[in-house]
């Protein structure tokens, strides 16, 4: 357990949706291979990213997240706040980011260091390109994921180009 991953989720073929996926392209192209921080497209893989979480240290992720806010409100939850949930399902495509914590979690292997930066999504529709409210929040999200990598001891400004 001594992965740093900044995970972006989503599916980019619903617009905002695929947040995560446009912000940690986007943070990649920032983070010197010498900070030691891999940033990964989670995409919509669910169970398959177990593994990967469990041998993680650093766990940022970056995702849309309904709050029931208004469109393009950013959402932050640290570790004891993300809900996580363990439920049966039939099929392992139905398997949620929240039930892969929850799973990790239940496997006392959830990682020590772990938040979540959201954006409440504008648009779910059938698009790839994210909607101009979202769109507009990809410098905050960028700047919270630094704030969040540089506290844990992560980066340092010569880490971020």
């Amino acid at each position: 357990m001594n992965r740093s991953i900044v995970l972006g989720l989503g599916n980019i073929l619903n617009r905002d949706e695929g947040l995560g996926v446009h912000a940690v392209r986007a943070l990649d192209a920032h983070l010197s291979p010498a900070a030691g921080v891999e940033a990964l497209d989670g995409g919509t893989i669910g169970l398959g990213l177990l593994n990967m979480v469990e041998e993680c240290e650093h766990l940022l992720i970056l995702d849309a997240a309904d709050g029931r806010r208004a469109p393009g409100t950013l959402i932050e939850l640290r570790r004891d706040e993300i809900p996580l949930y363990a439920g049966v399902k039939l099929s392992q495509h139905q398997i949620t980011f929240q039930e892969v914590l929850g799973l990790a979690n239940m496997r006392g292997r959830l990682p020590p260091h772990l938040h979540l930066i959201g954006v409440q999504p504008a648009d779910m529709t059938l698009g790839l390109e994210l909607s101009p409210t979202v769109a507009a929040t990809l410098p905050a999200v960028l700047g919270r994921a630094r704030v969040i990598l540089t506290g844990w001891g992560l980066l340092t400004a010569c880490d971020w180009g």
